[in-house]
């Protein structure tokens, strides 16, 4: 599998030259970490799928002149439904890596979600100005995992982002075929010293950071996150919900909102695309708690589709590291832009004055009724 092209993976029009400036620049194990998911990948590709099924009902003669898509996500004002995924390493793709990322975010005026695994610190991130929310890994450590929470409240993060879809790593063929470990000069910035020795440790058919997650995280039990409900006072999101069954059970425990996600495709290999079960995520929450998606997400118009299904925002992934890698902060900035600007547009012709008439569509699925 390593070195071929996914059909699913292709750039929409607007990014495609970032996208083959980013495969250009990045060494060949490195893209396959970005770009690989799980398995034979038949999730990676049906992500993608499942956005293209869904289509818009646009309306006419709404008097809509123009399209405003700024918003609130968790009571703050953003200038557009979106967000930057929690990625890790980003110091794999350049330099800078997430105070690149970090600062485009805080440009464009949305939110950047700091990863667990993060290769620069949380003050460094924090003192870039962007609205940064930390996602958190569960460690089996305990105190260590008191320690990353007590620091993103100190340090001004806004909103914990806590991941609940990987008890182990899923097993993506392109990195165990790539032996894919960590250059010396990419680290772990948040975990202890030593923590991540693992991920830099080479073996012949085996990732690294495959391993290394293995060792160091868990998924929290539903009293442990109440726990955390009732230890921090900082918004609560849960990242990581297919089932109606465990949103409902995430509002039960105080989630402020959750983000209905396969991982990009990176967990388990033919799970249900997200933007799939996003429908039935909003009826069983039932207003109770914000819904936000990840996985698939490449374009304006996909952002359109997932309001439409009742998402309050959306991750975008991938094509930030696309970015990243292309051009750093001013590769970022334009990817933001140019979803953003696709998002604008798409409302425009739809008939969409604002995000809470972008709410009102109606979509239709091939071979569905409304």
């Amino acid at each position: 599998m390593t070195g071929t092209e996914h059909p699913a993976l292709a750039a929409p029009p607007g990014l495609a030259d970032l996208r083959r400036a980013a495969h250009a620049a990045t060494a060949p194990e490195v893209w396959d970490f970005v770009e690989g998911g799980s398995g034979w990948e038949t999730t990676l590709s049906a992500n993608r799928a499942a956005f293209d099924g869904v289509s818009l009902v646009p309306r006419v003669m709404t008097g809509a002149g123009s399209a405003d898509c700024g918003g609130r996500l968790l009571g703050s004002d953003v200038a557009a439904p979106l967000l930057v995924a929690p990625m890790a390493y980003q110091r794999l793709l350049h330099p800078d890596g997430e105070l690149a990322t970090a600062r485009a975010a805080r440009e464009a005026g949305v939110p950047f979600v700091l990863s667990t695994l993060s290769s620069h610190s949380v003050e460094a991130v924090v003192e870039t100005g962007a609205d940064v929310w930390f996602q958190l890994y569960w460690l089996r450590e305990r105190q260590a995992r008191e320690e990353l929470v007590a620091g993103a409240e100190r340090l001004g993060c806004r909103a914990l982002v806590v991941t609940v879809d990987v008890p182990v790593m899923g097993r993506r063929w392109r990195d165990v075929t790539n032996g894919f470990t960590l250059p010396p000069h990419v680290r772990a910035a948040l975990l202890g010293p030593g923590l991540d020795d693992l991920a830099h440790r080479p073996a012949s058919g085996v990732s690294a950071v495959a391993a290394h997650t293995r060792s160091l995280f868990r998924v929290p039990s539903l009293s442990e996150l109440e726990q955390l409900r009732r230890r921090t006072e900082l918004p609560l999101v849960v990242k990581g919900i297919l089932d109606p069954q465990d949103a409902r059970r995430a509002v039960e425990c105080g989630a402020d909102a959750v983000v209905v996600s396969n991982h990009g495709g990176r967990q388990l290999d033919g799970a249900v695309p997200a933007v799939a079960q996003l429908p039935a995520v909003v009826e069983a929450v039932g207003g109770q708690c914000d819904v936000l998606l990840d996985s698939g997400v490449r374009t304006g118009t996909d952002v359109l589709r997932a309001l439409a299904l009742g998402a309050a925002g959306v991750l975008l992934g991938r094509p930030v590291l696309w970015g990243l890698a292309a051009d750093g902060e001013k590769g970022v900035a334009r990817v933001l832009s140019v979803v953003r600007d696709e998002l604008r547009e798409s409302m425009l012709i739809a008939g969409c004055a604002d995000l809470a008439a972008a709410a009102r569509l109606r979509t239709r699925r091939w071979g569905q009724g409304d």
